[in-house]
């Protein structure tokens, strides 16, 4: 009996250690290989590859980049109503085209040479979390780039728990943080991974968040903001092998985040790098309150694009420009070749093709006489592209027909958007805004523009400066106050001796109260400024104001100034800007201003002051809603290709250091040349004075 109690005992004991025991086919614990979950849902729609069906109606209308709507989110579960926005493309609610994005790259820095003496010695996990810098973020290739789209969804390489304690020994280093440029993000991102106990931000339970997901989209597509995807590299978080890695990348995804978002507020180039003579004042994002705002955020992708400039006109130019990434360049397939005028009523081999163009029809589709239905085409054409509207093809005609690349045309487009970013957030209830290259000015008022008129501008050699400021007074019969800029740049090159010029030209040169020289020209129907001036304060002396060169308003390229802006219209323009800006008090229309002209000086200081918007806007979409190009008269639009395909791209938002030694020697000789000029000691300025007036 005993004995059998003790067989029956044995075998239970080997049943059970048979039980437990592992076989040949299962791994050790060590080793268990990750099993991928099942298809995710959100809200109970399935996911397929990052596109989401909202509904089984809409099965068939599916988009590439769904849009994330997250609720708040705390630190420890992940929210419960996060879904996704699938848009129709034929609805009448959906985005512009699709756009084609090409997946463009840049590896990340590699790692920088070793600061300690015992490096060599220190295993490199060690090495790495005693100064995670000396390892920077993983770098990526064109193919990791390509792979991070597909991969999203895959498990990743380490738990949460583990990268805490990686995020934890890199961002507390005394080193961290050497590949961020900006002290101001180094200084968000510590405080906000501390904030969230060092607990990754775009990762949770081993895979990326949907709010990464939406975030490395919106990286990834950046050229559909006229940015370069380049410039915002996205880790790529499959291919990562361990904690360390996946916590730089976290960090990674955080400052291309940040840097993003200050380029859509403020530009991919510090304006100064363009021209010298910009000012619109700051607005960059605290990079604190960006992070806030995206984990804050219901819909990451409307927080993200509220960084955008809000204007209507920027909203147009956006559009206009994932249009044009939609169609196929065909702007230069036929090019009509220049030669001769051609006159209404001639006959020309290339009326035909410019027929096409223009889109104008015949009864005789090779007809080569240059009918009136063509010319009036014609003069429209002119008309919407600066030129003189005469209805005489010529090169300049022919040039604007052909046309630019499509290329061409992105990347002016691209410049235009970039200059947008420059300008401030709110333009005003009530502005006056100056477009150079178009030569035109419009008042805006509670966003509906209700008055333009002509304007001339600054030569090539003295360009209108690129400014934002508040009108402060309407002056009518002023003084003319000789610039600076003016003296240094015109007075220097072409004095000569003539002690009686002053007398003859009606200036008087006289000692400001300061110790400094002044040439002034009091009021007159001679005087340089006309008979009404327009003051906004700004540190580069220009203003708006009248002219008694009335015929320079026939030309369509009206670049003829030292940098000040002349108004067709000043009157009316007079009219406006007091009636908007000095509520219940009586103002003078055009007629009355007109009455006052003379030679007493009369000064409106206004109550509510008008912002003034210069800007430089070679492509804008019109009212009619077609895109607008105009010629680069100053080069900036180049200069913009040239920094963004050139070394200087690297620095390219880092603004350059003024030169104070420069401007200070400027201001000394030009108190000495007009010392001289007092002492009627200056050698011969009658050249200088005379183009002046012409």
């Amino acid at each position: 009996m005993r004995t059998g109690r003790f067989w029956h005992l044995l075998a239970g004991i080997v049943l059970a250690l048979i039980v437990v025991a592992p076989t040949p086919s299962m791994s050790a614990p060590d080793q268990v290989e990750s099993v991928p979950p099942p298809p995710a849902t959100i809200n109970g729609h399935r996911i397929y590859r990052h596109r989401i069906y909202r509904h089984r109606a809409d099965r068939r209308h599916i988009v590439p980049l769904p849009r994330y709507e997250p609720a708040a989110r705390d630190t420890h579960t992940r929210p419960a109503t996060e879904r996704y926005r699938a848009v129709s493309r034929n609805s009448p609610y959906a985005p512009p085209p699709t756009i084609q994005v090409r997946r463009e790259t840049t590896a990340l820095p590699p790692e920088p040479p070793a600061h300690r003496a015992n490096d060599e010695a220190t295993p490199a996990t060690a090495r790495a979390a005693a100064d995670p810098t000396e390892t920077e973020l993983p770098a990526t290739t064109d193919s990791d780039a390509l792979a991070v789209g597909a991969d999203l969804d895959k498990p990743l390489a380490a738990n949460d728990a583990q990268i805490g304690d990686a995020l934890r020994a890199i961002v507390t280093a005394k080193t961290f943080g050497r590949g961020i440029t900006r002290a101001a993000e180094r200084k968000a991102i510590v405080h906000f991974y501390a904030a969230h106990k060092y607990a990754p931000l775009w990762i949770e339970d081993g895979a990326l968040t949907a709010r990464a997901k939406i975030v490395i989209g919106q990286l990834q597509h950046a050229e559909t903001e006229g940015l370069m995807p380049s410039d915002y590299p996205v880790p790529p978080f499959a291919t990562l092998n361990s904690a360390e890695q996946l916590a730089k990348g976290d960090i990674g995804l955080t400052y291309s985040l940040l840097t993003f978002v200050r380029h859509l507020a403020t530009g991919r180039i510090a304006p100064r790098r363009v021209f010298a003579q910009v000012e619109y004042g700051s607005h960059t994002p605290d990079p604190s309150e960006i992070l806030k705002k995206v984990f804050a955020a219901r819909n990451v992708n409307t927080a993200i694009e509220s960084y955008d400039p809000p204007d209507a006109g920027f909203r147009a130019l956006k559009r206009a420009l994932a249009v044009l990434r939609s169609q196929p360049d065909i702007a230069n397939t036929r090019h009509i070749p220049d030669g001769p005028l051609i006159h209404p009523g001639q006959k020309d081999a290339r009326i035909p093709a410019i027929r096409a163009r223009l889109n104008v029809r015949s009864r005789r589709p090779n007809d080569t006489t240059y009918d009136r239905r063509l010319f009036n085409a014609v003069r429209t054409m002119q008309q919407s592209a600066a030129l003189r509207a005469d209805g005489i093809i010529g090169n300049n005609t022919l040039a604007k027909i052909n046309g630019p690349s499509r290329a061409k045309v992105i990347d002016t487009v691209e410049a235009n958007t970039e200059r947008w970013r420059w300008l401030p957030r709110n333009l005003g209830d009530t502005y006056v805004m100056v477009n150079v290259p178009d030569f035109s000015l419009k008042v805006v008022h509670d966003d509906k523009v209700i008055w333009r008129t002509k304007i001339v501008v600054g030569k090539p050699q003295t360009p209108t400066p690129l400014l934002s400021a508040s009108m402060n007074e309407v002056i009518v019969n002023p003084s003319w106050y000789v610039p600076q800029s003016i003296i240094h740049n015109e007075l220097l090159p072409r004095y000569e001796t003539d002690p009686n010029i002053f007398d003859r030209l009606g200036l008087e040169v006289k000692k400001g109260p300061d110790g400094h020289i002044n040439v002034m020209q009091p009021p007159g129907a001679a005087n340089a400024l006309g008979r009404i001036k327009f003051n906004f304060n700004n540190k580069f002396l220009v203003y708006l104001h009248d002219t008694p060169e009335r015929q320079l308003f026939r030309y369509s390229r009206r670049a003829f100034s030292h940098g000040c802006m002349r108004v067709q219209d000043p009157t009316k323009l007079g009219e406006l800007i007091l009636s908007l800006s000095m509520k219940g008090k009586p103002m003078p229309d055009a007629r009355q201003i007109r009455s006052m002209f003379g030679q007493e000086e009369h000064d409106f200081r206004l109550m509510k002051r008008p912002m003034v918007h210069v800007t430089y806007q070679t492509a804008f979409v019109d009212e009619n809603g077609r895109l607008q190009i105009r010629d680069d008269i100053y080069g900036f639009d180049a200069r913009i290709h040239a920094i963004l395909t050139s070394p200087e791209h690297k620095v390219a938002d880092i603004a350059p250091p003024p030169d104070p030694t420069r401007d200070l020697e400027t201001a000394q000789a030009n108190q000495e040349i007009l010392r001289r000029v007092e002492r009627r000691e200056a050698r011969d300025p009658f050249g200088f004075f005379e183009q002046l007036f012409r």
